[in-house]
């Protein structure tokens, strides 16, 4: 396996398929997936598949920047047809499930209990439209308990390299809570004196630094979620261009791709689809 930048926390760790690095978490074990790497392009979920569980149907979307989430049962059928969203959330047992991301960040959930599983194309627009919380809404109404979810925040922009307007970092922190009315000066200083801190100072006027995977693990933690339920990669697809391709680095629409494959629910017969 070539050089990979070593995750800080245990939960997160590389293995190798097909003599490539595959970066997978351990609180989506029951599960296969994986946050794939550059050394996986230019190949698709089509293919890239085989790493995680062969002879299973994959499903992607044409991601949008919205917070549009869809099971592969409402997908077109037509070939190289993909429906506008940026997110899945399985309907059957052995379904891949696969989002592209350069900076923005690729979530994956899963139920412990169903089985059922979710790939999130997480960016800012998404994560301020609350496309996470929306996912877990989901689970929820479709017979999944809170406490049975797994959640992982993969690899993506860090906020000491990401600048963005301050509208863009007040727009964003305003969806972790439908309670943070304060006037947008005021909740953009506190949100900077959090012990999580989702927004950083930047010295240009008018930017500010945006911690995106840490508002989506807010948003969660502001949903019910136990610490121990989410994981969070603190690996940089910025500062890693050995791994990860970056679109603010680069300037080039070169993705790596993260996918999950859904279970049958323990104990139970067969989904029928």
């Amino acid at each position: 396996m070539e050089k990979t930048p070593r995750p800080s926390s245990s939960l997160w760790r590389w293995r190798e398929a097909q003599g490539r690095p595959l970066l997978t978490c351990a609180l989506l074990d029951p599960w296969p997936h994986g946050f794939f790497t550059r050394q996986w392009a230019p190949e698709t979920p089509e293919t890239l598949v085989c790493a995680l569980a062969p002879d299973t149907s994959a499903f992607r979307v044409k991601q949008v920047h919205g917070a549009e989430i869809l099971s592969p049962g409402a997908l077109p059928t037509a070939a190289e047809t993909f429906a506008p969203a940026d997110g899945l959330l399985s309907d059957g047992p052995n379904q891949s499930l696969w989002v592209a991301s350069a900076d923005c960040t690729p979530v994956l959930i899963g139920d412990l209990v169903t089985g059922r599983v979710a790939a999130l194309h997480a960016g800012w627009r998404g994560t301020a439209q609350g496309i996470i919380p929306k996912a877990v809404d989901l689970f929820l109404a479709q017979g999944s308990q809170l406490p049975d979810l797994r959640a992982a925040l993969g690899p993506a922009i860090s906020p000491q390299v990401y600048q963005v307007d301050r509208e863009v970092g007040l727009q964003v922190v305003r969806s972790i809570s439908p309670t943070f009315a304060a006037a947008a000066a005021e909740l953009l200083a506190e949100a900077q004196t959090w012990k999580e801190a989702p927004l950083l100072p930047d010295p240009e006027p008018g930017k500010i630094r945006l911690d995106v995977r840490l508002v989506g693990a807010l948003q969660l933690r502001h949903l019910g979620f136990k610490p121990e339920q989410i994981a969070v990669s603190d690996l940089c697809t910025y500062q890693t261009p050995e791994s990860f391709f970056s679109y603010r680095r680069a300037g080039e629409k070169q993705v790596q791709w993260s996918g999950i494959v859904s279970a049958r629910a323990s104990g139970s017969p067969p989904w029928r689809g």
